[in-house]
């Protein structure tokens, strides 16, 4: 056990601080390679730990809310649907009562034997009717058909006084709820008002049995915890519970408040919370009811949210076991910097030694250049003298001589003015140019990146292009930033094409093109100026260099760019100087 621990020890060890601890170094470093090993850790822990808890909060929370919203989703459609199916079933009953009251006379309704006949196709076409019965102004049966049983109970019956005889009245139409009246089984019945030619009221009422109700509420299988039924605004059951209460009992739920639409509602919480959905059927005093208990919508998430905090804790122990190799592989390479700085020290001594003496050189330059002009003029002034004065002693040997000066003043001043080009640009140097040449040596700069990114560099010339009389070295600056500017604004797989044509007699045309993503009309005509850059870390000269030295060896740069399809730069240069 104890050898265990012992090598447990020297791994972690090796893996917090990697060799680095272990070489031969002063105190001093090793307490800062530990104190920025630690901090290193310490902080790369932090920044990739905390959005990942963070995420893992956030993804939890939100599945949690979906797996809920999946799971009171479908309660809601089938409340929804179910409402549907029986708003239409009673609409269509009720409309079927109402066409008949319009249609018939009262004679023919009053007269029994209609009746029978009119409640047989009522049963033929609808179902569920079990007797029709015709009620006048003062609430009496003036005819009935249905079962033989009841026409002796119905004789004699007056309705004036019942509530639901004075809504027919006043409303026109009326829905009971389930009772089991004297028929001792739960019914409903449907009334709807007749008014003859007189205008005298009567009423139209007719029996419906509850089957009508049942079969339109949903079965589930004996597992499912589900349960659906149909309740009336006073908390009655008005068809049986799939908890086994009977119809007519008081539902298991409170009555829901009145609502126009579907509602899915929360109810308790823990293990006795549940979903309610209910809809409130329209013109009826019914209340479609559907109750799913919550343990059971939600056992995919209790799954869920184990795996994800599983996943966390993994995702901790791998990010900190990485954390603290790449921290001890980091610390190895400052320490490694740290010797390389070392011994660099030696060689910036050194060149900072070459670089005072190229100061010093440049400065004696300067310096002999005003003497060296003084002699040239002198020289000068002395050789048109003697030229001038024909009984000059020695006159030809003396012009040698002088002229001798001349040439050793101008080779100084040569020697002097290459040395100074060194700490400042010098004029422009006039040369013959063949730009095609001069491009393909700009493009052996820029050809590993191009082919890094796998960006296709394709360059045209057309076969009369002559050569140019103008700078080589600017002209190659001008073209590598061009080209340059073009490689950074693609993104791989782009592509760049260079065309170089003679434009006219005197002059010649470069255009550089690349399907990058463009510059927005509003940013062309500031592009050349300096300091405008639309890079998130350039410096805005290098465009402005560019437009400067075309127009110092007398070209013209314009652009053109389309946001989304890329970017051109035409370069107009003379084919000769006229200086």
């Amino acid at each position: 056990m104890a050898m265990l621990q012992r090598v447990l020890k020297q791994i972690l060890r090796k893996l917090m601080y990697g060799t680095w601890d272990s070489t031969p170094s002063d105190q001093y470093k090793k307490i800062r390679y530990r104190r920025i090993w630690i901090s290193s850790a310490l902080v790369t822990s932090l920044v990739a730990i905390a959005p990942l808890v963070f995420m893992t909060v956030v993804n939890i929370h939100q599945y949690h809310k979906t797996i809920k919203e999946e799971a009171i989703h479908p309660t809601s459609r089938l409340v929804s649907s179910n409402k549907r199916a029986l708003e239409y079933s009673l609409e269509e009953r009720r409309n079927a009562l109402v066409f008949i009251a319009n249609e018939k006379s009262t004679e023919v309704l009053a007269d029994q034997e209609s009746l029978h006949a009119i409640i047989a196709n009522l049963e033929t076409t609808f179902q569920h009717f079990v007797d029709l019965s015709f009620i006048d102004k003062d609430g009496n049966v003036m005819s009935y058909a249905g079962p033989k049983r009841y026409e002796e109970k119905l004789k004699g019956v007056n309705y004036s006084q019942a509530g639901w005889f004075r809504e027919v009245r006043e409303e026109g139409v009326y829905i009971s709820d389930v009772f089991p009246g004297f028929r001792e089984t739960p019914h409903f019945v449907i009334a709807v008002r007749h008014t003859d030619p007189g205008g005298d009221f009567h009423v139209l009422r007719a029996t419906l049995d509850m089957e009508l109700l049942t079969k339109r509420i949903p079965t589930f299988s004996k597992g499912d915890s589900t349960d659906a039924f149909i309740m009336n605004e006073k908390g009655v059951l008005q068809t049986a519970s799939g908890q086994g209460i009977a119809a007519l009992q008081k539902a298991p739920v409170p009555v829901p408040p009145r609502s126009a639409v579907t509602e899915v509602i929360e109810k308790g919480s823990g293990s006795g919370g549940y979903v309610l959905g209910y809809a409130y059927i329209e013109n009826t005093p019914f209340i479609f009811v559907m109750t799913r208990r919550m343990p059971e919508l939600m056992q995919s998430w209790v799954s869920l949210r184990g795996t994800l905090l599983g996943f966390l804790a993994g995702s901790i122990l791998v990010i900190l076991i990485l954390t603290m190799a790449v921290s001890s592989v980091l610390v190895g390479r400052i320490r490694d910097a740290d010797v390389r700085h070392e011994k660099a020290l030696h060689k910036v001594e050194y060149t900072s030694k070459m670089a005072s003496i190229g100061r010093l050189a440049a400065g004696v330059a300067h310096e002999i250049n005003n003497p060296l002009a003084i002699i040239n003029e002198k020289a000068g002034l002395l050789h048109d003298f003697v030229d001038m004065t024909e009984e000059f002693p020695r006159r030809e040997r003396s012009l040698k001589l002088i002229e001798s000066i001349i040439a050793s003043v101008e080779r100084g001043s040569a020697i002097t003015h290459r040395l100074l080009g060194f700490a400042r640009h010098i004029d422009v140097k006039i040369q013959s140019i063949n730009v095609a040449e001069l491009i393909n040596e700009v493009l052996g700069f820029l050809e590993k990146e191009a082919m890094h990114r796998n960006i296709e560099v394709r360059m045209f010339v057309d076969d009369d292009v002559p050569e140019i009389q103008s700078d080589k070295g600017q002209l190659q600056q001008v073209f590598l930033n061009l080209i340059n500017n073009s490689l950074e604004a693609l993104k791989k797989d782009g592509r760049v094409g260079i065309l170089i044509e003679a434009k006219d007699p005197d002059k010649i045309m470069v255009t550089i093109s690349d399907n990058g993503p463009g510059i927005p009309t509003e940013e062309l005509d500031h592009i050349f100026e300096p300091f405008f850059t639309t890079k998130a870390e350039g410096t805005g000269l290098g465009l402005a260099i560019t437009y400067g030295i075309v127009r110092k060896l007398r070209g013209v740069i314009e652009v053109e760019s389309t946001v989304g399809q890329g970017t051109t730069f035409h370069v107009s240069l003379p084919r000769t100087r006229d200086d």
